[in-house]
Parts: C-alpha cells; sequence; structure tokens
C-alpha cells in the first residue's frame, strides 16, 4: 500500500480554523488527522502539503516511525508549526493502519488500560464579571455530568495583577465552589499570564477554594523559573500545552518544573510522540492531562491516547460548549455521559470526517482571539 494524496483543509471554527488532514492510498482507504494550531493554522497547512509532497507520498503508511525521524532530523528547525504539520500527517496515517488492520488505534500501541475516560469541560463560562451568569453556567456544567470544571478568573491580567483585581478572581472562584460544591473539581486556568512571585501570590490566593490544580501560572519557556513556583506553590501546578516533543517534556520533567503535565497531542508531534511523552512522565511519577481545546479529531486521538498510558489523568473538552455543529464533522464522536467518554472501538480513530460540512464552513481569516484584552472570554466561550 503506497500513500497517493496529502490534503489539508481549514475549517472555521469562531476563535480557531480547525486544520484537517485527509491522505489518501492507492488501496482506497482515506486517513484523516488534524494539525490545528490556534492562530498559525494557514502555516501550518502549507507546511503539511510541502511535507506531503516531499516525505509522504508514494510512501508505506505503516511507517510512521520512519517517516517521524526524517522530518525531524532532516528538517531539523522544529518549533510548534513544525510539530502540528507532524502531527496531522501522523494522525492521519494512525487511522489508515487502523482500517488496515480492522483496529482501533490504540489495540495498535498495546491495548487499553480503561474503557471510559474522564472529561472535565472548557469553553463553558462566557463572561466572569456576571456572578449570577456564571453561576448559572457552573450548575449547567453540573447538569450535564461533569466531575470537573476549568476556567480562567483573571481577565485581562498580565505579568502582574492589582490587588483589587486578584480579589475579583477570588470572588469569581469562590462563587464557582459554592455553586458546584466540593465533589466537582475546579481547575483553574492561569494562561501563563504571571510572573513567578505573582503567580505565588495568586495560587496561594485560590487555596480556600481547593481547585485541582492552577495551569501554566507563568510563561511556559523557562522551565528552571517554572520549577521555582512548583517547588513553593501550595497547589498542583499542570502545564505543558507549549511545550513540543518528548525532547522538551524531558527538560521540564528533569528540573521537577510540573506536577502535572499537559501535552498537545497536535503541538507534541502526534499521537506516538505523545505517547512517548507519557512514559517518560510515568518514569517521574507525573499524572498526565492532555491539552484539548481544538477539533474533534484531536479530541478523538486523544481519547485513544487516554484509553492507552497508564498515567492518565483527566482529559480537557470543549465538546458541549464550542460551535454548534461541532458534532457534525465526525460521525461517531463520543458525547460525553455523567463526566466520560466511552472509548471508540471502530478501525482506525472509529469516526468518518464529513466533507460536507468542512466545505460549508470555509477559513475564517479573522477567527483570532487575545487573551489579554477585556472581555476576551465572550469570545472563546459560548
Amino acid at each position: 500500500m503506497k500513500v497517493t494524496k496529502v490534503e489539508a483543509f481549514l475549517v472555521g471554527a469562531a476563535w480557531r480554523n480547525f486544520t484537517f488532514v485527509k491522505i489518501q492510498t492507492d488501496s482506497g482507504l482515506v486517513g484523516w488527522g488534524e494539525g490545528t494550531l490556534g492562530w498559525k493554522e494557514s502555516a501550518v497547512r502549507e507546511l503539511i502539503l510541502d511535507f506531503g509532497r516531499r516525505y509522504v507520498v508514494g510512501q508505506n503508511p505503516f511507517d510512521i516511525e520512519d517517516l517521524w525521524f526524517r522530518l525531524y532530523q532532516i528538517e531539523h528547525n522544529t518549533g510548534p508549526v513544525m510539530f502540528s504539520a507532524m502531527a496531522g500527517i501522523e494522525m492521519a496515517l494512525w487511522d489508515i493502519v487502523g482500517k488496515a488492520c480492522s483496529q482501533p488505534v490504540f489495540n495498535l500501541v498495546g491495548g487499553k488500560v480503561r474503557s471510559k475516560v474522564k472529561a472535565y469541560a472548557n469553553g463553558w463560562y462566557s463572561d466572569i464579571a456576571d456572578l449570577k451568569h456564571l453561576a448559572d453556567r457552573a450548575s449547567d456544567v453540573v447538569g450535564r455530568g461533569y466531575k470537573a470544571l476549568k476556567f480562567d478568573p483573571f481577565g485581562e491580567g498580565g505579568r502582574e495583577i492589582s490587588r483589587s483585581d486578584l480579589g475579583q478572581a477570588c470572588r469569581t472562584v469562590e462563587t464557582v465552589r459554592k455553586t458546584i460544591g466540593e465533589d466537582v473539581d475546579i481547575l483553574l486556568e492561569f494562561h501563563g499570564r504571571f510572573s513567578p512571585i505573582m503567580a505565588l501570590e495568586a495560587i496561594r490566593a485560590m487555596v480556600p477554594y481547593n481547585p485541582g490544580w492552577c495551569e501554566e501560572p507563568i510563561p511556559a519557556h523557562n522551565n528552571e523559573s517554572m520549577a521555582q513556583v512548583v517547588a513553593t506553590s501550595p497547589l498542583r501546578v499542570a502545564t505543558g500545552e507549549h511545550i513540543y516533543s518528548r525532547f522538551g517534556f524531558l527538560d521540564l520533567l528533569q528540573r521537577k518544573a510540573a506536577h502535572v503535565i499537559q501535552p498537545d497531542i497536535t503541538y507534541s508531534g502526534g499521537f506516538l510522540e505523545t505517547k512517548k511523552i507519557a512514559a517518560i512522565a510515568e518514569a517521574h511519577y507525573v499524572s498526565v492531562a492532555p491539552h484539548n481545546c481544538d477539533g474533534p479529531l484531536k479530541t478523538i486521538a486523544s481519547i485513544h491516547l487516554a484509553a492507552n498510558i497508564p498515567n492518565f489523568l483527566i482529559l480537557e473538552t470543549f465538546q458541549d460548549y464550542d460551535i454548534p455543529w461541532r458534532e457534525e464533522l465526525t460521525s461517531g464522536t463520543p458525547a460525553v455521559k455523567d463526566g466520560y467518554y466511552h472509548v471508540p472501538t471502530g478501525p482506525g480513530w472509529g469516526v468518518e470526517v464529513n466533507e460536507d460540512v468542512i466545505r460549508a464552513h470555509p477559513e475564517d481569516p479573522d477567527a483570532k482571539l487575545n487573551m489579554f484584552s477585556a472581555d476576551w472570554e465572550h469570545r472563546m466561550c459560548r
């Protein structure tokens, strides 16, 4: 079997464009992957097409390790755009391999250690300034059966935040905690906003509300500074969505710069690369909570990963709080029931992509988001 064609499609989806990859073979099998990298989608698309022409067409779709190594070693100048392009291609190849073997992808890498995957809701909150509205939205999340939810209470805060704004953030978190009770986890998103000392002040202020973690309290690209925060934080620190490949995570883990890691299956370089990252984390006794803010194919691939790795903790999802036609893109996508995804068992990823829906929602060049501007959450959360 040989690859005959590689295509990439951008799907306008509110505040980002989903980037889908379609790979065709001479056997008639077709595989789908996702390379969404928010606000850099056009660059990823062009790189997918270039890699497809130079490395993928004419190759055996089973040779995933060989392709990944050649791209990493020969192309040489890595980064999130390159890893996302690699991931989109790699995921589509796994879909082909699963279909060729009549097996779900997780069965090709050791099988599953769990049949259902715990998920937490994101994208639900829309307006943190209106506390009554926030409480109503939090009640909706719990009413849907979720056992955990995540939100950013810090508005447009940057490296520093005023005492009054920090006090408002505390009232926001307190409102959610009182609404949902103690049995549902609150996961706090910091979006890499703060300086290390400001981050620690904000983390300490959140202790009374017992959050499950504080995510990316400082910018992600200084592991030594992150380690300083982790070492003195009274709460769990989660990070990793902006760390790329096993090589980036090795340094993070060796420096003890995370209590929980959050690799993104696309930004990190693909399904198999993220499994390798999880294995390195397992050797450091660190849990994995995959970052997953983009399209439904990334969600499906992340579910397969979560089913397979022993040190999985929880999976992010926007599924119930995203564009209303999201589930139409991929028939067979499981719903979140009582806070869990049940692992699909069909061949490949176990879903089929609807190209009519892709064509109905073309690329949106204005699908951007500035998380340091006023009311940014109105655009991201629906």
